[in-house]
């Protein structure tokens, strides 16, 4: 029997990674963390009967605590960041999932990497703003990074029975987000609405935005330079509408490895959690007869500029990619509550780099880390919330 935690339970991946328990008769879900979703984390206690439960929010907290106590429930309710970070690092627990959301999932991940659990990664972040220091302390301490987004799934398992010696390229499929063909003119008066509406995927809000900026293949793109120890010149992003090939693999002698799927997470998230083997069936099966065709474009880095700053802060390394996913976090909140245009997101953080430059070139630490990413947030809240 796997025992695992999920930190952020309640959001997308966290929601669809208990889909995926529900179908295993080997996986106990041991702890939970969430922030303030109350009913969510009860229905979640009466179906699964975690012995932990974590809640960022101290409201939230108080209300989860007498839930458990009403109803005599023999669990344990944490609060804050000190919860999550236990929830990470249980001694009952073989792999904890990390699916929350933001900066937020670094400090619990690094918690459990120590405590010598495996990661099934889900929150890209961590590696944007710390991939030197995780990566380092996951080979210290002999855990696995078993990566659950789509594309990063799709890489590990097309490089399975070869080594990352024997790897060219890496290529990076995008859906194209909402905007796909649209040029700069076109994206003036983008509303929320029209960015949370992709074509392909369900997800949360604010990989939604990312994804639709394409600020989220940027993030993958640094995700994937550090769990695959590829260089930057040599991961290729190519925009995919289909969203069937989830990622690829060129080697030396130039053959390429693809992983095709239908759109759904379950199936990245079944693979993570039960590897090396491979679980019965739990995403539709593919249909080339209806498929009929796969197309392949070009990304448009003048338009979707996030994705060039990403190529930029990627290769300038050090702090360089911690000040870009600061700003982008705070400004797709502010976007979100439609304080700021579609099109300035690009902008500010270009502004927010060339301001930070400077601590943008101190040393890789947690410190160093979370001192910055709060001084970023802070300068784009003031300024433009």
């Amino acid at each position: 029997m796997k025992k695992i935690s999920i930190l952020g339970a309640t959001g997308s991946i966290g929601t669809q990674t208990l889909d995926v328990i529900r179908k295993s008769d080997d996986i106990e879900l041991v702890g939970i963390t969430a922030n303030t979703s109350v009913i969510k984390v009860i229905e979640i206690i009466e179906e699964f009967n975690p012995k932990f439960v974590g809640m960022m929010e101290k409201e939230a907290y108080y209300k989860i605590l007498e839930y458990v106590n009403t109803n005599k429930k023999n669990i344990v309710v944490l609060e804050g960041i000190d919860g999550l970070n236990k929830i990470a690092s249980l001694d009952e627990i073989d792999i904890v999932v990390t699916s929350v959301v933001g900066m937020i999932g670094l400090e619990p991940t690094l918690k459990a990497i120590r405590a010598k659990k495996d990661i099934a990664l889900a929150n890209k972040e961590t590696l944007v703003v710390a991939g030197e220091l995780v990566m380092k302390e996951a080979k210290e301490n002999n855990v696995k990074i078993l990566p659950v987004d789509s594309e990063h799934s799709a890489i590990f398992q097309s490089l399975r029975g070869n080594t990352l010696s024997e790897l060219k390229k890496v290529i990076l499929t995008a859906s194209g987000g909402p905007f796909r063909g649209k040029k700069i003119n076109d994206l003036k008066d983008i509303k929320v609405k029209d960015a949370l509406n992709h074509p392909n995927w369900s997800m949360g809000q604010k990989i939604t935005i990312d994804s639709s900026t394409l600020m989220n293949k940027g993030l993958e793109v640094i995700e994937a330079h550090f769990l695959f120890d590829c260089p930057y010149d040599n991961i290729q992003v190519v925009v995919h509408p289909q969203s069937i090939i989830h990622s690829m693999v060129e080697y030396k002698d130039n053959s390429i490895i693809a992983q095709l799927g239908s759109p759904d997470m379950r199936l990245p998230i079944q693979y993570a959690l039960n590897y090396p083997k491979r679980k019965n069936e739990i995403a539709n099966k593919i249909d080339f007869w209806e498929i009929s065709k796969l197309t392949f474009e070009k990304p448009d880095l003048d338009t979707f500029k996030c994705l060039k700053l990403a190529y930029k802060v990627g290769k300038e390394g050090k702090l360089m990619p911690t000040i870009l996913n600061g700003a982008n976090e705070a400004l797709v909140d502010i976007f979100l509550q439609e304080k700021i245009n579609y099109l300035q997101i690009g902008d500010i953080i270009e502004e927010c780099l060339e301001i930070f430059k400077k601590e943008g070139n101190e040393e890789v630490t947690l410190e160093n880390v979370i001192e910055l990413d709060k001084k970023v947030k802070e300068y784009v809240y003031n300024k433009y919330n």
